[in-house]
């Protein structure tokens, strides 16, 4: 009997350990803020090494081997985030903080040991590039549904800033100190996020993080990655909603992967003017995506505003595409940061128009044609690069552009990404101003219901977040 009584008391305590949380303090948003931006600045520290190992690796058609690269890792990252996601509903936030950021860092100290290598694990490493997704699960546990835009926002914005500084940082210091000193502080600042997770970060569910909830199955409708794709065609403004980002956030991941590289060698741009463009570029599209966005959400309301953002995106991408002068960019980039308000426009107009149990489906659908379009993008505008004869013959001097580009149209996967833009804005003339999205509330709440945990569900007025990669951001 004695022994009995032990042993309820041991099991007693073990569960206590258990539901304790770990860490320093309550779990917050400043953790997850900390997290963001260790792991993104220091990959932006890296952002004009990169762009040199890159070319040295691959001398012969580098666009279309970035594009596959990058491709490769955006649909890898497309087809693991349902999956993560549901496993850390089950698991917990911490154990896949440290999963995610160990290794979306892990290529980093390889760029010096073995460039191959290198290159090889950033695309593996797709499979668990979605530490957005898991952040934003993070802050989504511990905010009250009125907390969590401007707790978003904070990420986001955390996001930016490390953006905006790291790169200016890494070309500095590459140029006085060398690359290799770039690339061992960037891997020194990759074990300081993941010596902070297991240190600092608190778990933000410790009720559910019990021995009983480990072996929660997983059914396949929560891993599917195309489960919320396949709903885009039952209600019609969805359908127009879906293809208009679909066609001109195609063109926009296609340019995020190769736009820095084209600045680099076919424009000329030395490392610390590429810096000072991404810095720049962050902080007017800080200023677009809040006071600009805002004033013309009130002025001209919410679809004028992104058939406005559309059009400053075709804009945009035509400058890229037939400028052939460092001036060019640096204009076309003033655009390009006005185009930034198209997609925080269109969530505003869904989560405006839908029904409160349909927000997370259609916010879903949209993050999920997104994802893939991250796949697509990359690999898209490397091909294309590489069917016009796009090549770097040599590493140009930053005085003189060079390149094996066309003379008229320097940049020919940039012009293709207005025409698809141009599209975009057409279907998107059709989407009204006011209206309700129906997306079949049963097979919504069937969704709703295979999404939720066992332990918590969900508030009935209450949008599911959705996962977000992190190189939609």
């Amino acid at each position: 009997m004695q022994h009995c009584v032990g042993l309820r008391i041991f099991l007693k305590e073990e569960e206590l350990i258990l539901q304790r949380p770990q860490g320093i303090g309550s779990p917050s948003v400043y953790h997850a803020v900390i997290v963001i931006f260790l792991e993104f600045f220091a990959w932006g520290l890296l952002t004009a090494p990169t762009l040199v190992v890159l070319h040295e690796t691959f001398p012969k058609h580098t666009f279309l081997m970035n594009g596959l690269i990058q491709g490769v890792k955006g649909l890898l990252s497309f087809l693991s985030a349902p999956l993560i996601g549901a496993l850390s509903d089950v698991w917990g936030r911490k154990s896949f903080l440290l999963l995610t950021v160990f290794f979306t860092c892990a290529p980093i100290p390889l760029m010096k040991i073995s460039p191959w290598w290198y290159f090889a694990v950033i695309s593996v490493s797709g499979v668990f590039a979605v530490t957005f997704s898991v952040v934003f699960a993070y802050v989504a546990d511990i905010t009250q549904e009125h907390e969590r835009s401007m707790a978003y926002g904070l990420v986001s914005a955390t996001f930016a800033a490390s953006l905006v500084t790291s790169p200016a940082i890494g070309a500095y210091l590459g140029r006085v100190y060398g690359d290799s000193l770039v690339v061992v502080l960037a891997t020194a600042i990759a074990l300081l996020d993941i010596c902070f997770i297991l240190v600092a970060v608190p778990e933000s569910l410790p009720e559910k993080m019990r021995p009983a909830s480990w072996g929660a199955p997983i059914s396949w409708e929560q891993a599917d990655p195309f489960a919320s794709l396949k709903k885009v065609g039952q209600d019609s403004i969805v359908l127009l909603i879906c293809i208009t980002v679909f066609l001109s956030y195609l063109p926009e991941a296609g340019q995020y992967s190769s736009f820095f590289l084209y600045l680099r060698q076919i424009m000329g741009f030395s490392s610390e003017s590429v810096a000072a463009f991404i810095a720049v570029l962050g902080i007017l599209s800080i200023i677009a995506q809040t006071i600009v966005l805002s004033l013309l959400m009130r002025s001209i309301g919410n679809k004028n505003t992104i058939l406005l953002g559309l059009g400053f995106q075709i804009l945009q991408l035509a400058w890229y595409g037939f400028g052939s002068e460092p001036w060019m960019m640096w204009a076309a980039g003033a655009v390009a940061a006005m185009s930034s308000i198209t997609f925080p426009a269109v969530s505003a107009l869904v989560s405006r128009t839908a029904d409160a149990d349909q927000q997370g489906v259609v916010q879903g659908m949209i993050t999920g044609i997104r994802g893939l379009c991250n796949g697509l993008g990359p690999a898209l505008y490397g091909f294309i690069f590489y069917i016009f004869h796009v090549e770097l013959n040599e590493l140009p001097m930053p005085e003189s552009p060079s390149g094996g580009g066309n003379s008229i149209i320097p940049g020919p996967p940039f012009l293709f990404g207005a025409c698809s833009v141009l599209l975009a804005l057409l279907v998107a003339l059709f989407i009204p101003e006011h209206t309700n999205l129906n997306v079949r509330s049963s097979n919504w709440k069937k969704h709703c219901g295979s999404h939720g945990h066992p332990h918590s569900p969900q508030a009935p007025g209450e949008a599911k977040e959705p996962l977000l990669q992190d190189t939609n951001v």
